[in-house]
């Protein structure tokens, strides 16, 4: 509180020290007070948490002021053994970041609700591989999921190993006969290091590593990352390369919706609709690789601007793609809202409350199924969005119905944006040239993929290297609401909620 009134984000920063911070949102390093009176807004609905993580000495929060539209970052620094206020104490959204951060610098928290591992498998060949205090690897207690208690409950162990190609992760459920009592989740197995293998990389090195992240959504993570540099770096853009970004992005986006779709509707034991949008996927990935010489566009988006220019043959393929999608799309939309045995599956199933998306800060279809508007393209109204005509589409009942019915409205929005793009795409170069500046730089930047928002944060050397740069997908606050959606659901139906909510192993595991 400052002077009885509730602290806002630009209050909360102002009681630290300013930081140079080359992003648009400033950074300030705070003390023991400030970080808590951020924990207390964030518990109050006041603040939303974007990202949390950590080096060696010191850890470092996102914080987004929502009806503002501003984002800060906020720090502790010169961290010992003793550690720091958690956070999750008072908002449970905190819980996996922060033990993340533990696993991964060692770095303790007082009052961490839960102190188990969670990326750390005991699999590697130390402990706290990114932090002062890394100590060879031993023996940890085995992992003990949460219990549950009741007469009749039985638990079911799914995973890691899952049928044909998904990513393993373990699921742990507790059941009272086929309904659903608990479920817990156990992720990590894809763990990669990407944040450790970023650290000393060159901006090159550094841009493919952040777009190998997931690789659904190569296009988002190079765009957060280009735009990331450029922040620290203030660094000018192409105008032609802004939009040509934007037009990837919403290829990518329609791909994913498009597959989405269809493989709910399969899980909900209706092939049909997968094979169709399936073919709509597959138009989409061709055309890509047509118009930018890659599938899923990876390697594309660079720091200062674009790899690769749009020709007119390529031009000429996403029109046609576009018209082609806009003619067969809406009879399969009439297909899917007509089919009885589609509605009785997916209608009223895995439904996440509007109040748990808010405190979540749930991005993408699922925050946007469930009553939470934000996207990043709007709120923050980066170019060229600020100059695109567009809606965002929100449904308040949370059911695996309205987080499909998210998709059809964002693939017809992605349609609409693509056709503008391709409409007003000016001419000129398409990259410009890093330049050298000989001081450390740090930016931030948020762009919306079609999870949600995806964050980069990083800092830069005199040199121009890498030495510290944080990823956060969206899929790190819309895990633990899967294992929310999920209660009271039967077992069987567990299958459709994982794919309507469709988080990313590897995005998680980083």
């Amino acid at each position: 509180m400052i002077g009885g009134e509730m602290s806002t984000l630009s209050d909360i920063l102002e009681k630290g020290r300013s930081v140079p911070h080359h992003a648009p949102w400033p950074r300030a390093v705070a003390d023991a007070d400030a970080w808590t009176s951020a924990a207390q807004a964030l518990s109050e609905g006041r603040l939303v948490l974007l990202g949390l993580w950590g080096e060696g000495n010191a850890v470092h929060m996102a914080l987004l002021d929502e009806p503002a539209g501003t984002i800060g970052v906020l720090s502790l620094e010169g961290l010992d053994s003793a550690g720091y206020p958690s956070i999750a104490r008072l908002h449970p959204p905190a819980l996996k970041p922060e033990r993340a951060i533990r696993d991964l610098t060692g770095l303790e928290q007082w009052g961490l609700p839960d102190n188990r591992p969670w990326l750390d498998h005991d699999r590697w060949n130390l402990h706290y591989p990114m932090g002062k205090r890394g100590v060879p690897s031993s023996k940890t207690a085995p992992y003990t999921f949460l219990p549950a208690e009741g007469d009749g409950l039985h638990q079911i162990p799914v995973g890691p190993v899952h049928a044909g190609i998904i990513e393993p992760g373990h699921f742990r459920f507790t059941a009272n006969g086929e309904t659903v009592v608990r479920l817990e989740e156990r992720l990590g197995y894809t763990h990669k290091g990407i944040e450790a293998l970023m650290a000393g990389a060159d901006l090159v090195r550094g841009a493919q590593l952040a777009g190998r992240i997931s690789g659904d959504s190569t296009v988002a993570y190079a765009y957060a990352f280009a735009r990331a540099v450029e922040a620290a770096l203030g660094l000018a853009v192409p105008p032609r390369a802004v939009w040509l970004r934007a037009l990837m992005a919403e290829l990518e986006r329609l791909a994913n919706h498009l597959g989405d779709i269809g493989a709910i509707c399969n899980d909900a034991a209706f092939p049909l609709m997968l094979a169709h949008c399936g073919v709509l996927r597959e138009r989409v990935l061709r055309a890509s690789d047509a118009a930018f010489g890659h599938r899923l566009m990876r390697d594309r988006i660079a720091p200062g601007g674009v790899a690769i220019d749009l020709g007119d043959t390529g031009l000429v393929g996403l029109r046609n793609l576009l018209a082609e999608i806009r003619r067969r799309f809406p009879a399969l939309v009439e297909l899917y809202d007509n089919t009885a045995s589609l509605q009785d599956r997916t209608v009223g199933t895995g439904k996440l409350r509007v109040d748990m998306a808010r405190e979540y800060g749930a991005g993408g279809y699922v925050g946007r199924a469930s009553g939470r508007s934000f996207d990043a393209r709007w709120a923050l109204r980066y170019p060229p969005y600020d100059n695109l005509i567009f809606d965002v589409p929100v449904l308040d009942d949370g059911d695996v119905n309205s987080r499909v019915w998210i998709r059809i409205r964002e693939v017809e929005q992605s349609l609409s944006l693509a056709e503008q793009i391709l409409d007003q795409l000016p001419k000129g170069p398409v990259l410009t040239a890093v330049p050298f500046v000989s001081e450390s730089r740090e930016g931030l930047a948020l762009v919306e993929g079609f999870r949600g928002d995806v964050l980069v944060w990083l800092r830069l050397t005199p040199e121009g290297i890498i030495e510290r740069c944080h990823l956060r997908d969206p899929s790190w606050f819309q895990w633990p609401l899967l294992e929310a959606a999920i209660e009271g659901n039967i077992v069987a139906d567990f299958p459709l909620c994982n794919k309507s909510f469709n988080c990313s192993y590897s995005g998680h595991d980083l």
